[in-house]
């Protein structure tokens, strides 16, 4: 959606020759249509469409949308990049883009849409309450109503659990593969991924660097579903899954420690907890890589880091996203020598630190 708005001569301000209003309203109304997208989701349209090309009619009566709705609905999905119609009206057939097709369908392998369905199911409407959160520096998550951690919620239900992970394989994989690109492996011989979910890293590094064994480490209900990707992916002889608990045991020792999107859930506290942790388990010249949306040294530019900071204010309370350069202080007290940041996906980036 584009809100175009001719520049508006304010009298008697010297601020307002030449404003506009069009990146207010832009951003203001900016819900919309991530909710269209995220409902499209939801109904798995993009799974439905495939590869092949269907009238509103013939979408909307095999998706239960309403006729009230459905030519708005996949129209502005159309107009919004997320579909293509070919024809107009009644005749008009809709497909998926190369974007769509390729990451929103769930027979694709390279699916990602894990992450737009929690957001749908969960976090669209916690956002609700950021006023609350900013009032009061609590999470606005389950915990309002059940008393209990975000984690301790979705570790105690399996199928929670399932989408849980599956959001998070999604959201990290671009990032995951050039990390496999960009970082120099070849002088190491083992890694340990700590919190590693479905074991996403360790494949994608496994794969593009034979030479390696891996660990995936994570909470003992993630194991199963951890060693099924494993399995699936042939690889259960050089990936180890590897079940505990990161603030109660060690960590698997390795030449390299990877930390994807962990840091951030927790307090200044807790991250250099987790910081120590990773040295103890690393040798000299070893290596610890936390791959965040690290947000830019001034502060003014990687909105998605500070958003997702934000998120996780809603989320967990006392967790935030931090700066390269408060990684390189928090691993400089620690005993780090060395440090890094390699660019990596969109607002992504690895912060290496040397040992």
């Amino acid at each position: 959606m584009e809100m175009r708005a001719a520049k508006i001569e304010i009298p008697g301000t010297d601020h307002g020759a030449g404003a506009n209003p069009a990146h207010i309203m832009q951003t203001a109304t900016a819900f919309w249509a991530s909710k269209v997208l995220l409902t499209a989701v939801e109904f798995d349209l993009f799974t439905a469409l495939g590869n092949q090309a269907m009238t509103a009619d013939q979408i909307g009566d095999q998706l239960g949308i309403h006729q009230r709705g459905r030519y708005d609905f996949l129209d502005a999905l159309v107009a919004g990049g997320f579909l293509q119609r070919d024809g107009d009206g009644a005749e008009g057939k809709y497909q998926n883009t190369p974007d769509t097709g390729a990451f929103l369908n769930k027979n694709s392998p390279a699916y990602i849409g894990g992450m737009p369905e929690m957001m749908n199911a969960r976090l669209f409407g916690f956002w609700n309450h950021l006023g609350d959160a900013l009032r009061t520096g609590q999470p606005q998550n389950e915990i309002k109503h059940t008393g209990k951690p975000i984690f301790e919620e979705i570790y105690a239900d399996q199928a929670r659990l399932g989408q849980f992970l599956e959001a998070m394989t999604g959201f990290q994989a671009g990032n995951f593969m050039m990390l496999a690109e960009k970082f120099d492996f070849s002088k190491y011989k083992t890694v340990s991924d700590i919190g590693g979910a479905l074991g996403l890293l360790s494949r994608i590094v496994g794969q593009r660097h034979p030479h390696l064994k891996l660990n995936t480490f994570d909470l003992p209900p993630v194991a199963e579903h951890a060693q099924q990707r494993v399995d699936e992916a042939g690889m259960a002889d050089r990936i180890k899954v590897v079940s505990g608990d990161f603030f109660a045991d060690p960590l698997p020792k390795a030449d390299v420690i990877t930390l994807g999107n962990v840091l951030h859930d927790w307090n200044l506290e807790r991250k250099k907890v987790l910081i120590k942790k990773a040295y103890d388990a690393l040798p000299e010249g070893g290596a610890l890589i936390a791959i965040e949306n690290l947000i830019d040294d001034a502060r003014r530019e990687n909105l998605f880091g500070l958003l997702m900071s934000l998120n996780m204010l809603i989320e967990l309370g006392d967790g935030f996203d931090y700066t390269g350069a408060n990684f390189k202080d928090w691993c400089s007290e620690i005993g780090f020598k060395r440090f890094e940041v390699i660019p990596l996906a969109g607002p992504t980036s690895a912060a290496v630190a040397y040992k």
